[in-house]
Formats: C-alpha cells, sequence, structure tokens
C-alpha cells in the first residue's frame, strides 16, 4: 500500500522524466480511515487549561482533524479538483548521484513563459513537503507586473517525502540530496545555472548545493538560518554584541533568541528521538494516523503564527504527504543529517558560502538570528525581519514571501551574479 508509479520504477531511465500523477492505492485510503474510527485518545488533565500545549498536542484538537479526515477528507477530489494536479506540473526522474547510487525524484516543475525567467529550486524541509509552494507557483512564475522577475519554479520531494520514493539504503542526508537536486536541475532540465530557496531542510539542502557547486548556484534565498553563535574567533563584533545584547539587540532579535532558546530546552525533544531511533519512532507514526496527526499538530501549534492561513484540509493534506510513505522515510533523514557523529547538518552551517544570500526572517520561526550571526556564514545582500509570520513562511505569509524572493533577486549583487560567465 502507498504510491503509485506510472510505470515501474526499475524501468526509469537515468535523467529522462517521466510525466506522473500523483497516485495513492485506494487499499491505504481505505485503511486509514478504518484506522482513525479505530482510535484510542489520551484523557487531558484538569489543571491544564483549553490554550496550554505545554505537555504537547490538545486532544481536542487532534480529535477535532482526526474525524475531518475520517468523515470530510477526501483524498481523490482534493488532488484533482482543488490543488496538486491543477497547480503542479509533476514529474519523476531517476538520477545517478555520486557517492551514492541510484535515486528516483518526484519533482514539479512550472516553467513561466517569460523568456527571462531565472530558474528557481524550491527546497522544503520536515515536516513540510513540495506542498509547502502552492500558494506562491503562480505569483512567482506568472508576474502580473511586466516589472517583477519571473522564474521557472522546480520543487523537488526529498526522498522519502511525498511522492519520491524512500531511498532502499542508508545514507541519503543533506549533501546527497544536494548532488541529486544538482543533477535534476543541470543535467535533467537542462539549466545550466540557477537559483536556490529554502527552509528547514531545505536551508542545508540550498547550502549544501551552493558549497559543493558554487559556480552552478548564483543566488539563494534562505527562510531559517540555523548558525552557530558567533565566537570570539569567529566574528569578534558579532560576539561582543552579543555580550551586550541588553544593550545592543532590538525587540525583534531578543524575540528570536527567546523563541530559538526556547525550542532547544522545550520543544526539541522530537529531533533527538529522530536522529538516534527514528525506525523505533516509526511503527507509531507510521501504522497510526492519529498518532502521526498528533505528532504533526504539536508542530504546526508551536511553529506557526498564522494559524487561520490553514483549513483542516490543508493540515491533512501536509500530513498525507509523510503518511502515504509510512511517515519513517522522513523520520530517517534526521539520523541521516545530524546522528552518528557525522555533523553533516551542523559543518554545513559552519561553512561560509559566497554566493549572494538573502534572508527573510519570520518572528515564529524556531531557529533564526541576528544578522551579524548570518555574516558568518553567508554573504548577506538581503535581510528582512517580519512580526507576523512562522515556520512555514510559503503559506502563512505568501505574499510577503513572493515579495522578498521577487525583490531579492531582482537586485544588483544578484543580476551581477547571475550574468557572469
Amino acid at each position: 500500500m502507498g504510491l503509485k508509479s506510472p510505470i515501474p520504477l526499475k524501468d526509469l531511465k537515468f535523467n529522462i522524466p517521466v510525466p506522473y500523477t500523483p497516485d495513492v492505492d485506494r487499499q491505504l485510503l481505505e485503511v486509514t480511515k478504518q484506522k482513525l474510527a479505530l482510535g484510542r485518545y489520551p484523557e487531558e488533565q484538569t489543571d491544564f487549561g483549553v490554550k496550554d500545549w505545554s505537555q504537547g498536542a490538545k486532544v481536542s484538537r487532534v480529535k477535532q482533524l482526526a474525524e475531518f479526515w475520517k468523515d470530510h477528507y477526501d483524498w481523490e477530489a482534493e488532488k484533482t479538483s482543488a490543488t496538486l494536479n491543477a497547480v503542479f506540473r509533476h514529474f519523476l526522474v531517476k538520477v545517478d548521484v555520486p557517492g551514492y547510487g541510484p535515486l528516483v525524484l518526484h519533482f514539479t516543475h512550472n516553467k513561466s513563459t517569460r523568456s527571462n525567467a531565472i530558474p528557481l529550486l524550491f527546497s522544503h524541509g520536515w515536516p513540510g513537503s513540495f506542498v509547502e509552494a502552492i500558494r506562491v507557483v503562480h505569483p512567482l512564475t506568472e508576474p502580473e507586473d511586466a516589472k517583477d522577475p519571473a522564474f521557472h519554479l522546480v520543487a523537488p520531494s526529498i526522498p522519502g517525502f511525498g511522492f519520491s520514493p524512500a531511498p532502499i539504503k542508508s545514507g541519503v542526508g543533506p549533501n546527497v540530496v544536494a548532488r541529486a537536486y544538482k543533477i535534476l536541475m543541470t543535467d535533467v532540465l537542462g539549466y545550466s545555472k540557477f537559483a536556490t530557496q529554502g527552509g528547514d531542510f531545505g536551508s542545508f539542502i540550498t547550502r549544501a548545493i551552493a558549497i559543493q557547486y558554487p559556480t552552478v548556484v548564483r543566488a539563494q534565498h534562505l527562510n531559517m538560518f540555523p548558525v552557530p553563535p558567533p565566537t570570539l574567533w569567529s566574528a569578534p563584533r558579532a560576539y561582543l554584541r552579543w555580550c551586550l545584547s541588553a544593550l545592543t539587540y532590538s525587540e525583534f532579535e531578543h524575540e528570536a533568541l527567546r523563541v530559538r532558546q526556547n525550542f532547544e530546552q522545550d520543544q526539541s525533544g522530537y529531533l533527538e528521538e529522530q536522529k538516534t531511533r527514528p525506525q523505533t519512532l516509526g511503527f507509531a507514526l507510521g501504522d497510526s494516523p492519529l498518532g502521526l496527526l498528533a505528532w504533526f499538530v504539536e508542530k504546526f501549534y508551536d511553529w506557526c503564527d498564522v494559524h487561520e492561513a490553514f483549513s483542516d484540509t490543508d493540515i491533512i493534506t501536509l500530513v498525507m504527504m509523510h503518511w502515504i510513505q509510512g511517515a519513517t522515510p522522513g523520520l530517517r533523514f534526521y539520523r541521516e543529517a545530524f546522528g552518528r557523529g557525522k555533523r553533516e547538518a551542523e559543518k554545513i552551517f559552519e561553512t561560509y558560502v559566497s554566493v549572494p544570500c538573502g534572508v527573510s526572517m519570520y518572528v515564529k520561526e524556531q531557529l533564526h538570528c541576528p544578522r551579524d550571526w548570518a555574516a558568518q556564514a553567508a554573504n548577506i545582500h538581503y535581510w528582512r525581519e517580519y512580526e507576523r509570520g512562522g515556520h512555514f513562511s510559503s503559506l502563512e505569509r505568501p505574499d510577503l514571501f513572493v515579495y522578498d524572493l521577487r525583490s531579492f533577486f531582482s537586485s544588483p549583487a544578484v543580476m551581477q551574479s547571475y550574468t557572469r560567465q
């Protein structure tokens, strides 16, 4: 049960994309509703109020969403009528990744009608998916104002997320995905140079591509920047300013570090489990739609700011992108990135990336930082701070997300980088 491919995956030819209509086994859809009907819920303790999520996901909210999923959510109707096939052009392709081997990628490729459009690689993270691009595809590819830049938008799925088949062997972390995405952009789609955008794991993947292929990536935009704090040796001015932060930091910077500290102290338990024993957790989350829903709903509540941007349908669709393959592949990505002493992900933000970088900071993003922290690791040319917005900025504040990409990627620094030979 799970993904359905238009042709056997073994018959895919390297670097030859095949049009794809996302499809899910009907038996899985039926079993999902049966499992939801049999769900068992914990009891709330009486001394935790309706808005107190400090113990985790609220039973009332999870139950409401589970009943909606069971009784009203129609995957096939949502797929055909509303979004996934109507907005995106889907493909599957097999690529041979240096240092790893074959991987099959699902990707969406929406080309602009503008001849001067910039190829833009949109990289998602966890618990997200390519669906995070759904509200920005049209304004980015077909802007109404002729003065605004246009983009050929490519939004792949990390292997094991959404419609990208899960890797059959270990080793697929941000660096391997970065190599796969580079092959997708250059060898499969024929873009000899391109720009990138990423949040969450997408920020690691985005930087990893630029680190490995600095002549191909001409500019990058991030909406999460989990750089380590400055030291007296890495960034002495930023370090001293941090030491005097009570006097030198803005209200936004103080709030950014408060949110970051709260995440590290109170909300990062999931990360420790997923980066150490993802498969054990996968038995629970991959078998119980109720369990996976609760696991995600807690993150949506804590990490989002514009909650009204998400309908119940939106939330279930985001959960479905991980339920289809049983959740475990997405959990394993944490072990590949952070586990086993490799420090693969950490090294990516300890390396300086010289291509022009734009950063959008939203107040509820869990891992952001002051600008002078980010300057340790990036050639910052664009920096915007927003008092409203969270982890899923392209869904929560699509207008601002599009504005920042247009502004940054049309800036003189980016144009000079993009047009150089």
